[in-house]
């Protein structure tokens, strides 16, 4: 387990427990990280895991503040889906959430999105494979589009995939190899396709980021395994993709 994780389970505990109530503002970075003699990175990250939980929510210039827990009850187990067609069903949903958000995004959601990208290259510098700052990108995104719906289900299809042992297994292969500057730097050709507010742009850059996904993910993958689904992944016609 690593630092931050640590961390984070000591806020959640701390929160489950009543130190901290629905709505209440967490001490700020600086006093978390005096209390547990950590460094502030360390509590970013630890604060970012409690966000893509929905334990907390962090507002831009004005803190992090703490969540009703949520009453639902998790679905998250193992769907059955293979990971080229959940791949797939990404693929599908994001670019277009990414086109919409080149129109849609405010500021604060652009500066969020520019934070979680700064944390990505943190996780490079520093050889880090993690990929909750790449989870975090892409949910903010979707949060830019102003659409709730879209959001969840963004947000949801990632939690497929987190508890999708088939696409563990396989990830467990890309952990070999470092692909987090490949993907950092599609997030960044994103990112700048919504800040030049260009929805075609925009949804072509998540498009090609996704298929960069599934090429490394077809490098890797034993096609001969019955449980490979890499047929059910193709791409769709460029008349379907303008």
């Amino acid at each position: 387990m690593r630092l931050y994780q640590e961390i984070g389970n000591q806020l959640r505990e701390a929160i489950a427990s009543g130190q901290h109530q629905p709505g209440d503002r967490l001490p700020p970075e600086r006093d978390i990280a005096e209390r547990f003699s950590v460094s502030r990175s360390v509590v970013r990250e630890a604060l970012i895991m409690l966000e893509l939980e929905k334990v907390v929510e962090v507002r831009k210039g004005s803190g992090v503040y703490v969540l009703e827990p949520s009453t639902e009850v998790p679905a998250f187990g193992d769907s059955g889906y293979g990971p080229f067609e959940l791949l797939q069903a990404r693929q599908l949903l994001e670019s277009e959430v990414a086109a919409f958000a080149a129109v849609q995004a405010t500021k604060a959601d652009i500066l969020k999105m520019r934070d979680a990208i700064e944390l990505e290259k943190s996780f490079v510098s520093r050889g880090i494979i993690d990929e909750s700052a790449d989870e975090l990108f892409h949910t903010l995104l979707a949060q830019a589009s102003q659409n709730s719906v879209l959001a969840n289900m963004v947000y949801e299809l990632w939690q497929v995939r987190k508890h999708s042992p088939m696409w563990q297994g396989l990830h467990q292969h890309v952990g070999d190899q470092n692909y987090s500057e490949l993907w950092l730097n599609d997030h960044q050709q994103i990112l700048q396709a919504i800040l030049r507010r260009e929805p075609k742009a925009a949804k072509q850059a998540m498009w090609q980021h996704l298929e960069n996904v599934k090429s490394k993910l077809l490098e890797i993958s034993d096609a001969e395994d019955p449980a490979f689904d890499g047929y059910l992944f193709r791409s769709v016609p460029a008349s379907l993709n303008d």
